[in-house]
């Protein structure tokens, strides 16, 4: 007997080593972990439990059969972060450049089944050189497998991307159909064809970093939702977001203990909106003094700053958070903040998350540029999103709500539970201005300032649209967190449902 336990100890020490230690030095040489490094940083400790230690793969082209290891390059398993059970897979660069074969992908795969089998999130680990050649269709058709994963896990249980290396070819597009991408600066890089390749088709010279490095995608396309340090820094990251999710679309989010007093007032917000209606403020800060403790996870706080997305608590229980942020283009909508906005909603309704909307919004960007490339149907994204959800959606106006963006923004329209406004708030077809300028066009500059003046007594308040039930409260600025405490509450045991489909046709 114990001479097979000896061998089962041999063969798992030499599985664990993965591509042997000169190759573990030339990881920590480019400053990154190995595969099971991460998983230790990521995961509680002493939680792993490791599946598919001793698989191969089995390809015998191009010298292969003599080419084996354990493990084919990936670490496959399951684990708990904070108490919580997830699965996991991480890529390891040590073992053929972490490419996938199809056992390989055939690993991925089962962690996946098991996720979706138990309603558990899953974190993929990415440090991969692609597709293992010698492989060819057979591995070709190993991500294939994962990408119809990928989907029919969408919605049903959360997926999390960490790239932690390369990331190039078809195996961007797992990453891509998963909820959240976090990117680790100058060693992670995603792109479909390397700087080599677009060199060759289109003469351009591109840096692999300005191709598809974190600030790229996390600025530029908004494929990264984060951009973190490094290695140590992305898994902590991980981990602190994962507390915000649900384990699945059938489980409630973890409720976390909260000393931070529900009716708590905050007196600062009651002169946080400038008296100058041109004059921007953060809206971090209304945020973060009604959340608990002040603590907001905001995601792709790079792009699209105009609009604010993110995760925090009331009560020790997760809400999605979308604010306008007047601090960047006076906070209007466009392309970029309505599908940033649009993916996050959708994102919270399927998990059951609810909604809380902070609306400062001026209108949508006007332009050539935005309507050549198609505002319209961008725009459409973020009202669809809105319109659907059927989670508890809380809605504070706190000035401007002007046009169409005024019912985008979760307006009582789009079935909004609750919608409150400050006293600053203005709710109107456009600014006083322009409105009088249409409406009375030809007159003299007293004429037109006199106008502006009645036009804005009339309607630079919240209390008409109070007055038809449009907003259900004019709340003060303090009390905020108070009434979404109270809000969220009463929407507990909410039920709604949409008509029965196979599915929407949201317009892309």
């Amino acid at each position: 007997m114990s001479a097979n336990i000896a061998e089962m100890e041999s063969r798992r020490a030499a599985a664990k080593m993965g591509g042997g230690q000169r190759r573990i030095d030339a990881q920590h040489a480019k400053g990154k972990l190995t595969a099971r490094e991460r998983l230790e940083v990521l995961l509680d400790e002493g939680s792993f439990e490791e599946m598919d230690l001793y698989v191969e793969h089995d390809c015998v082209d191009f010298g292969m059969q003599d080419q084996k290891i354990p493990g084919d390059g990936v670490v496959t398993g399951s684990g708990t972060i904070n108490g919580r059970l997830v699965y996991v897979f991480s890529q390891d660069f040590t073992v053929f450049g972490g490419s996938l074969s199809a056992r390989h992908a055939q690993k991925i795969c089962k962690v996946m089944d098991a996720a979706m089998k138990v309603g558990a999130p899953v974190i993929g680990l990415n440090d991969s050189g692609g597709a293992r050649i010698q492989e060819g269709v057979a591995s070709l058709g190993g991500y294939a497998d994962v990408f119809q994963r990928n989907v029919m896990a969408s919605g049903v249980v959360p997926q999390l991307s960490l790239i932690m290396g390369p990331c190039a070819g078809g195996a961007v597009y797992s990453p891509a159909m998963t909820d959240f991408i976090f990117m680790v600066k100058d060693s992670s890089y995603m792109f479909v064809t390397g700087p080599e390749v677009v060199k060759t088709v289109t003469n351009e010279i591109v840096t692999q970093e300005e191709l598809g490095g974190a600030i790229t995608h996390s600025s530029k396309t908004s494929v990264s939702d984060l951009a973190l340090e490094n290695d140590i820094e992305a898994l902590l990251a991980a981990r602190d977001f994962i507390d915000f999710l649900p384990s699945s679309n059938r489980d409630d989010a973890p409720e976390r203990p909260c000393a931070d007093a529900w009716d708590r007032m905050e007196p600062s917000l009651d002169t946080i909106i400038p008296p100058n209606a041109n004059q921007p403020y953060d809206m971090h800060e209304v945020i973060r003094k009604t959340l608990d403790e002040g603590e907001f996870f905001e995601v792709q706080p790079m792009h699209a700053g105009n609009i604010l997305c993110g995760f925090g608590r009331i009560e020790g229980k997760t809400v999605g958070v979308v604010a306008n942020q007047p601090m960047v283009l006076a906070g209007v909508l466009d392309i970029n903040s309505s599908k940033k906005a649009a993916r996050f909603v959708r994102f919270c309704d399927a998990f059951n998350i609810p909604i809380l909307t902070f609306v400062d919004v001026p209108g949508f960007l006007p332009g050539t540029d935005q309507e050549h490339n198609g505002i319209i149907k961008h725009g459409a994204k973020l009202l669809f999103a809105y319109a659907e959800a059927t989670v508890p959606k809380i809605t504070v106006i706190t000035r401007k709500a002007y046009g169409g963006a005024y019912d985008v923004m979760s307006s009582k329209h789009l079935r909004g539970d609750l919608n409150y406004a400050w006293p600053t708030a203005e709710i109107a077809v456009m600014g006083a201005k322009g409105a009088v300028e249409i409406i009375f066009r030809g007159q003299d500059v007293d004429g037109i300032a006199a106008k502006t003046k009645e036009y804005e007594d009339r309607f630079a308040n919240p209390f008409v649209a109070a007055s038809r039930g449009y907003i259900d409260e004019v709340i003060y600025p303090h009390s905020t967190r108070r009434r979404i405490a109270l809000g969220l509450r009463k929407l507990r045991n909410k039920a709604l449902e949409n008509p029965w489909k196979k599915h929407d046709n949201i317009p892309l």
